[in-house]
């Protein structure tokens, strides 16, 4: 999961979300379904639509994900 998010970077910032410190938590099912917990640089965030997307993409297209979600949280700051 580590190395798909990795793969999504800030585009404001060419770094990637995960080195960010944006992920906050990875959860696994054993149903196969991932959440992902992260936040954004800011609430006003111009890729605000785009990142949770990209991310879901991503971790959904690693081999024996069932399905992925993100969650935007705000805590902790």
């Amino acid at each position: 999961m580590i190395e798909a998010i990795t793969s999504v970077f800030d585009p404001e910032i060419p770094v990637n979300i995960y080195e960010l410190g944006l992920v906050y938590d990875i959860l696994i099912g054993a149903d196969r379904r991932v959440l992902v917990k992260m936040t954004l640089t800011s609430p006003n965030c111009p890729s605000a639509q785009s990142l949770p997307g990209e991310v879901r993409y991503k971790v959904k297209a690693v081999p024996g994900v069932h399905d992925a979600y993100v969650e935007i949280v705000w805590e902790p700051p």
